[in-house]
Formats: structure tokens, C-alpha cells, sequence
């Protein structure tokens, strides 16, 4: 089969969930098609490009700066977006150079496959009749819960207002793909009740079990653990809450508790829990496996988010117990009490932390059937089968 892949950016650095699903879906594909790749290329991380290869035969990069979301570029694309009708996630994609590149690699090969990766690349087709739709999360939902949960009214109107463009940028893309691939039976679910969708599948996100796997004795880092890129905006808001609401109750019981932050740009309000007791913030990390082996729990105290969260499975896949809201492991398959636990509120979330930390044979019991679970039915390459026979 030869495959076109559209994505707004290359594979490496390898920092983000939705980076590793598609680089260990692409790899397996890779071992039996011919694999086409263009997104855009950023200048500042020249290991993307010179790293395609491990995924594709043929890379096409396209030459657009995205705004730092820092920037006062960035600034001036919210305010645009107070009168765009596209939503400001999606416009920032969208370039003159990218479509013009997209026409040319169509103009010049047949494709039997073609797939855009995640929902912002879409902006940049004139026809999505021959494409399938990688869909890694319902977006409108994250920006219903952004505008739930924002900080200030402000934040909430904004927010709000972006949720119903998303839901109707969102819904016309959906219905306009060949066919879209979710990452969960509940996103499909989500995504045939609000927009009509009538082609998707659903196909699970996977993990690669020996990668993960514990390698002797660990040293000790920190009782909890939290992975995830630390500019995504509900990951910010999941350790602001975890911090503010659930950390105290755990140090009033347990002061010696400590927790790590892992993950990629922590921003001024991240950088500042590190001044916190018992916190340490990593920012970007060569390997997260020796802060998984060193931790006792991983948390995923998250309130706003979509699709499914690959720190759940490659925490069970490195044998670490999982406390996680629902909302944070939301879409993946698990049975609470046994191979994770959910908690929606402080008290029960600082409760699991503090029971589980103190309880040896209870996190190795979870922490063993966590492993089971992942081990026999969510390898890549299993994945990356029911993913191919989506495209055929």
C-alpha cells in the first residue's frame, strides 16, 4: 500500500502523547508500505526531519513558523480568533505554503491511502473525500471543559466561545473525511452523536510493554509522578487543582511525601510549584522510565481532556500503580479498584495516594494485574493491524 501522511509536525523530539501514538503506529506500517509524510518542519528541533526516515520512505517538510504560545504572534492570533470563524487551534495551522505543498505531492503521486493526523492539518485540504481522519480526541470537548473550568470569566467566555466554533469546524471536517479512525469507542461513540458521523472506527491506543519494562532495582525519585507535556493546557490545569486541593491533604497526613512533574516547557505557573516543599519540576527529560521506576504512584489528576492518555498505559507497562479522575483515564480499558484507581475528588484522591503508598502488597497486586491487562491486549502491533485494516 502507499500511504500519504499529513501531520503538522515531525516525530522528534518524541514529547507528546499524540507524537508517540502516531510514531509507533507509523513504524509498523513503515515494515510493510510505502510511507509519504509532510507536515511542517520547525527549524529549532532539526532531529524531527533528519529522524523521518525511521517512519517513512519519503518526507516532504514544509517551511512555517508556529507562534510560541508565549509569543505576542501567538497573542495576535487570539484576538483574530474573536472574529474568525475558524478556531484559533485550527487557524494557527493553516498556511498558503503547506496547501500548496499538499497539492503538489497529490498532483505527482497515486495514493491508495491517505491520512490526516489529527483535526488541524484538515484546513489546509480543499477535499477530504479520499482521506481518513485520525481523530486522537473529540477537541470540542476539551474546550467545553476548558470553558467549565476557567480561571477567570473571561477565560470562560473565550473558551466557550472557541468550544462552539471547534464543535462546528470540528463536526464539518468529521463528516467530510472518507472515514475517521478514534482512539477510543467512547470518542466514537461521542463523535457519531454530536456530529453525525456514520464512517468511524474505533482503534485503541497502545504501548510498548518491554520498552517500559523495570530494569533491576530503580533509584528512588519521588513517591508520585505525574507525566506530560507542561505547555497543554489541561495538564497545567490538572496540576494547579492536584497542587492547590489534593497535595495539602497528602502533606498533612504524610509531610514527607514527595512529587515529581515531568514533562516538556513548564511555563512561569509550573516553574513556580518547584518552589514548593517535597515538588520538583523536570521540564524535558532524555527518558522518563528511570521517574516512572523511581516513583511509587503515577498520578493523572486531570479535570479537562479528550482522546485517551498514553501515561496510563506506559505506567502500568513499568509496573507503577495509577490514580487517576475519570476524566483522565477516560476511554482506556481498566477495572477501578484492581488495575487503577479513580478518584473525581481531593479527599478520595489524597486518600488513594496516601492508602497505596503505605500498602506494598496492594500496589504490587495492581500494579501486576495493571500489567496483565496491558501485556495481552494493547502491544503496538496488535494496534497497528486493527489501524491498517481501517485504511483498506
Amino acid at each position: 500500500m502507499k500511504l500519504l501522511w499529513v501531520k503538522t509536525d515531525f516525530l522528534h523530539p518524541t514529547d507528546r502523547g499524540g507524537q508517540i501514538r502516531t510514531l509507533e503506529t507509523l513504524r509498523r506500517l513503515h515494515q510493510r508500505h510505502e510511507v509519504h509524510y509532510l507536515a511542517y518542519d520547525n527549524p529549532a528541533q532539526p532531529e524531527g526531519l533528519a529522524r523521518a526516515k525511521e517512519y517513512c520512505t519519503t518526507a516532504y517538510p514544509v517551511e512555517h513558523r508556529i507562534p510560541e504560545k508565549t509569543s505576542p504572534a501567538f497573542a495576535a492570533q487570539l484576538v483574530a480568533g474573536l472574529v474568525s470563524p475558524l478556531p484559533v487551534a485550527a487557524a494557527r495551522w493553516k498556511s498558503q505554503a503547506f496547501e500548496q505543498q499538499l497539492k503538489t505531492v497529490l498532483a505527482k503521486h497515486t495514493f491508495d491511502s491517505i491520512v490526516c493526523d489529527f483535526l488541524f492539518p484538515a484546513a489546509n485540504f480543499s477535499n477530504l473525500s479520499n482521506c481518513t481522519l485520525f481523530q486522537h480526541n473529540v477537541e470540542a470537548m476539551i474546550w467545553d471543559r476548558h470553558a467549565q473550568h476557567g480561571r477567570t470569566p473571561l477565560h470562560r467566555w473565550y473558551f466557550g466561545m472557541q468550544a462552539k466554533r471547534m464543535a462546528a469546524y470540528e463536526g464539518e471536517v468529521c463528516r467530510a473525511a472518507r472515514n475517521v479512525i478514534a482512539v477510543s469507542e467512547a470518542d466514537a461513540i461521542m463523535m457519531r452523536e454530536r456530529y453525525g458521523v456514520s464512517r468511524i472506527s474505533a482503534v485503541p491506543t497502545g504501548v510498548d510493554t518491554e520498552f517500559f519494562a523495570p530494569q533491576g532495582t530503580a533509584t528512588p525519585l519521588a513517591d508520585l509522578v505525574f507525566l506530560g507535556s507542561m505547555d497543554w493546557m489541561p495538564n497545567i490545569d490538572g496540576m494547579l487543582w492536584f497542587t492547590a486541593e489534593i497535595w495539602p491533604l497528602i502533606r498533612a497526613k504524610r509531610p514527607q511525601t514527595t512529587l515529581a512533574i515531568v514533562g516538556r516547557k513548564p511555563g512561569p505557573a509550573m516553574l513556580a510549584l518547584g518552589g514548593k516543599p517535597g515538588i520538583k519540576v523536570t521540564g524535558t527529560v532524555p527518558d522518563v522510565r528511570p521517574w516512572l521506576h523511581g516513583s511509587k504512584l503515577s498520578i493523572v489528576p486531570l479535570r479537562i481532556g479528550g482522546g485517551t492518555r498514553l501515561k496510563i498505559y506506559e505506567s502500568m507497562a513499568a509496573r507503577i500503580p495509577v490514580i487517576s479522575t475519570t476524566v483522565g483515564a477516560e476511554g482506556l480499558d481498566y477495572r477501578d479498584g484492581e488495575t487503577i484507581q479513580i478518584a473525581d475528588t481531593p479527599a478520595l484522591f489524597a486518600e488513594h495516594c496516601l492508602d497505596l503508598i503505605e500498602d506494598v502488597p496492594s500496589m504490587n497486586r495492581m500494579s501486576e494485574a495493571a500489567w496483565n491487562l496491558v501485556a495481552n491486549h494493547y502491544s503496538w502491533h496488535a494496534v497497528t493491524k486493527q489501524f491498517e485494516r481501517c485504511l483498506i
